[in-house]
């Protein structure tokens, strides 16, 4: 999950390259993320397999952002 404190918001996808797909976002190479930068990693967690990332990651897009905060907060 990534967070952009210009526009304050969250972005939340799934990537086998963390750094290189942080790197893409605040390259503005993504039609979501674009313009809203500079983008940091503000959490993240390892799967075993793909498949696992992407019921994740459906999971953290349905929760609002006061469960975001506090999941952010927990794993700090």
């Amino acid at each position: 999950m990534i967070y952009s404190k210009t526009f304050d918001i969250y972005y939340k996808g799934f990537s086998e390259d963390i750094a290189k797909r942080l790197l893409y976002h605040n390259e503005n190479r993504s039609q979501y993320t674009s313009n809203k930068g500079p983008w940091e990693l503000v959490y993240s967690k390892a799967f075993e397999t793909k498949k696992e990332a992407l019921i994740e990651e459906l999971r953290l897009k349905k929760l609002n952002r006061k469960s975001i905060e506090a999941l952010i907060k927990e794993h700090k």
